[in-house]
């Protein structure tokens, strides 16, 4: 093939598990999900508002994890804008030019 390699466009899936999840992703949905059976377990008799409290671990570690289009997940691109936002905003041109010349 002329030393032409083509990549396909899945190879990161390959790194995951079940070609979606990372250890990590998997540690947070399962924390989430203990933590919710923990607190079933402790409170028995609950009206609409303590059933949404008690739920409410396993349902932000799952909405943490879920697969996004061009993303890996939801922690993934949270984690991308909060490094644009508060990353460096003024970038120096360090590059070879004619006319970045030392005088």
């Amino acid at each position: 093939m002329n030393n032409n390699y083509l990549i396909p466009a899945n190879t990161k899936k390959s790194k995951l598990i079940l070609g979606f999840f990372t250890g990590i992703d998997l540690a947070i949905f399962g924390t989430g999900c203990t933590v919710t059976m923990i607190m079933l377990l402790v409170f028995q008799g609950m009206d609409f508002t303590t059933a949404l409290i008690v739920l409410l671990p396993a349902l932000i570690s799952g909405f943490l994890v879920i697969p996004v289009p061009n993303y890996h997940n939801v922690l993934q691109l949270i984690t991308n804008i909060v490094t644009f936002l508060l990353g460096r905003k003024r970038y120096y041109w360090k590059g070879w030019c004619i006319y970045n010349v030392e005088k």
